[in-house]
C-alpha cells in the first residue's frame, strides 16, 4: 500500500497501520479516510500530504 507523508511535519501514513488515535483500522488506504481526518500530530487536514 502507499504511504503518504504530511508536508508539514513530515508524519507518515501507512495505511498497514492506520491511525490508532482516530480509530482508522490497519488496512485503510487513504483514500478512504473520512474528509474530516487530521495528521494526528500537528492536526493540517489530508490536502496537506503527498503521495511518497
Amino acid at each position: 500500500m502507499e504511504q503518504w507523508e504530511c508536508n508539514a511535519c513530515g508524519y507518515i501514513y501507512d495505511p498497514a497501520e492506520g491511525d490508532d488515535s482516530a480509530g482508522i483500522a490497519p488496512g485503510t488506504p487513504f483514500e478512504d479516510l473520512p474528509d474530516d481526518w487530521v495528521c494526528p500530530v500537528c492536526g493540517v487536514g489530508k490536502e496537506e500530504f503527498t503521495k511518497v
